[in-house]
């Protein structure tokens, strides 16, 4: 019974990353604005959702420091030397033609790092209805919210790095798809929760260099522009919002 209460909440989720896409899609010309709004919530992401849950989760320390923590600088480490090894930047990517390949693939990276991510919001409501119908769906609720950013992120980067729409649309099916699949593995077995944390907090590293890094100087680049200021706190507060109803 709750197996399939858990699956079906996750098809919900399946539902709201969708939604999440598809207005990405629907303002994909609005090139400053999207970009704005995706750096906050990504912003927020890191902040609000993935460096809590890490730190919550994993117990690990080295020399005093959260194993999280350190997992975060690795994270954002990686894509930084990625990028200069391949010389490459999201605002001057026409300068090197001959890496247009090696760019398109950080926004893949990144949006198999999302896929991942959403799997395990899958699996965390699987576990959680191993533990109590209401905990189930408490973290069901707080991950149908959630999957609406990362749907939202799941086809933007991707767009971002170059990456054509239709490679976009299958990252984001994929990405909603995997909520579904992290939930049925989530009702059958355990994933130590210190694993989990130390992934969260490498990830949490790794969109925290692609905001603050690529996106936000390319949105910001130009004329100034408060609407798209406006975009970047609002994408930030609506993750605020959405890790209150949360806790």
């Amino acid at each position: 019974m709750l197996v399939g209460v858990a699956i079906l909440l996750s098809l919900i989720s399946f539902c709201s990353t969708l939604v999440g896409g598809l207005v990405a899609v629907r303002i994909g010309d609005r090139k400053r604005i999207v970009l704005g709004l995706a750096a906050g919530v990504m912003l927020g992401v890191v902040a609000f959702d993935l460096l809590p849950d890490a730190l919550e989760e994993s117990k690990y320390t080295v020399a005093g420091v959260p194993g999280a923590l350190i997992a975060g600088v690795v994270g954002f480490f990686t894509v930084h030397i990625i990028e200069q090894a391949t010389a490459i930047h999201v605002g001057h990517e026409n300068e090197f033609g001959s890496h247009t390949h090696d760019f398109q693939s950080v926004g893949i990276l990144a949006a198999c790092g999302l896929i991942f991510h959403s799997m395990l919001d899958g699996l965390s409501i699987g576990v959680g209805f191993q533990t109590g119908t209401a905990l189930g769906i408490s973290v069901a609720i707080a991950v149908i919210c959630h999957d609406f950013a990362d749907g939202f992120n799941a086809f933007t980067i991707p767009t971002l790095y170059g990456n054509a729409h239709r490679r976009a649309l299958l990252l984001l099916w994929l990405d909603a798809l995997a909520p579904v699949v992290g939930a049925v593995i989530g009702t059958l077995i355990h994933i130590p929760s210190n694993l989990a944390g130390l992934y969260l907090g490498y990830f949490a590293g790794f969109l925290l260099y692609l905001a603050t890094g690529d996106i936000l100087p390319e949105a910001h680049a130009g004329k100034p522009s408060r609407l798209v200021l406006l975009c970047t706190v609002a994408g930030a507060a609506f993750m605020f919002v959405v890790a209150a109803l949360n806790h």
